[in-house]
């Protein structure tokens, strides 16, 4: 299966001629990006199954694609919100841990939708001001799911969502591709837009969110992945003594409804310098208006950088290193941000998977995006999409020790 053919089978079941066309103008480049399986043989203990995960209340079925690789690693997707589920690995001992927050039920993420665990976010990821933009010279309407402003694409984003799925073996990866279609005017955003995400793992610990989406209207859109990390492990306590470099010399400054004031701030002399490594916690508690915008009480993180890895995927966009079990995660994007928030609003009142409780301060996320309510700042980079044109963004997020 190829991008172009899911693509086309989503515009098809809306007849959407407009889409369909540009889809499969799309077709070769996208169809580049997948080394569908069937000629090349599979690198060792490279593994994708499939099983029942859960099912919605509505009774439609939930499935669960289980990734594994050489060193023992291991990645779960489930197709509601096209979300990772879980992720398992060895530390420098070889104890093996699930370090990304997660549910074993679909009731869990449906209460508690607010956390976002893992999905796949979309229309837009992040905030857009007062719910409204204007494209084209027409105002677009947003349901507003977070005081005055929508968040992560409005009351019912795409985490809400039962995505389409198919295994993926190319020989030297395995994953699944997930196709989800959006009609025209979903929680007010216009066009009909069709989308895939392709998760794949590699032995070298690499996995890899590829997106893609054509539209048959001028649109928005910024998609990015909501997981949660703790690489000591989820419900392990909170991750403030673990050491995080953001290769970033700029933030997004915020007002107090997190919606940047539309500068660029250099982060030096602040609490927001990543620079350097540093543990989360050092600076987390400082006396720094941003930090009591982004959480009142106690401070914390929950900002847009400004990345000077430009876009380039072979350059160093952040790193965290959890000291203790040797555990190290480094993003590598196509994106021009990241959204670095230390889960601040987690209240310890539910448990994750392992039945362990997740408290404040017990994870952090690497959202690479585009900067928050772009649509609404002209100085930030574009988050148009023309009618009829491509939709990338690639994300890599690498696991040691290997």
């Amino acid at each position: 299966m190829t991008d172009t053919s899911t693509l086309t089978r989503s515009l098809r079941a809306c007849g959407s001629a407009t889409v369909l066309a540009a889809a499969l103008a799309a077709g070769p480049a996208l169809a580049a990006n997948n080394n569908d399986s069937g000629d090349n043989a599979q690198s060792p203990h490279l593994a994708v199954t499939e099983s029942d995960f859960d099912k919605t209340p509505q009774g439609k079925q939930i499935e669960r694609y289980h990734l594994t690789n050489r060193n023992g690693m291991s990645v779960d997707i489930i197709t509601f919100g096209a979300r990772v589920q879980a992720i398992h690995m060895p530390d420098k001992n070889g104890k093996v841990a699930d370090i990304a927050l997660g549910f074993n039920n679909v009731k869990d993420y449906i209460d508690h939708k607010s956390t976002y665990f893992g999905a796949t976010i979309g229309r837009y990821g992040n905030r857009i001001a007062n719910g409204k933009f204007k494209l084209d010279g027409k105002t677009y309407h947003l349901p507003k799911n977070n005081g005055p402003n929508t968040l992560h694409g409005g009351t019912e984003g795409f985490d809400q969502k039962v995505w389409a799925a198919s295994p993926i073996d190319t020989g030297n990866t395995v994953g699944v591709e997930l196709t989800h279609f959006s009609p025209d005017g979903t929680m007010g955003f216009p066009g009909n837009l069709a989308v895939t995400v392709r998760y794949t793992l590699d032995n070298d610990n690499d996995l890899r969110i590829h997106y893609s989406a054509v539209s048959d209207k001028d649109t928005v859109i910024n998609l990015t992945n909501h997981t949660y990390f703790n690489l000591a492990g989820a419900g392990s306590g909170t991750v403030l003594d673990q050491v995080a470099m953001i290769n970033a010399d700029q933030f997004t400054p915020i007002n107090d409804t997190l919606i940047p004031t539309g500068k660029l701030e250099s982060v030096s002399g602040t609490p927001l310098d990543f620079t350097t490594p540093k543990p989360i916690g050092q600076d987390i508690h400082a006396d720094n208006q941003q930090l009591k915008y982004a959480e009142p009480k106690q401070g914390g993180y929950d900002f847009n950088w400004v990345l000077n890895s430009d876009g380039d995927l072979h350059k160093l966009a952040v790193r965290v290193t959890d000291p203790k079990s040797g555990r190290t995660v480094e993003m590598y994007t196509s994106e021009p941000g990241v959204q670095f928030y230390t889960s601040n609003f987690l209240d310890g009142s539910f448990k994750g998977t392992n039945g362990k409780t997740l408290g404040h301060w017990g994870g952090f996320t690497l959202e690479a995006q585009h900067y928050p309510d772009s649509p609404n700042q002209p100085n930030f980079p574009s988050t148009e999409l023309k009618a009829g044109q491509k939709y990338t963004q690639t994300t890599v997020y690498k696991f040691l020790p290997e």
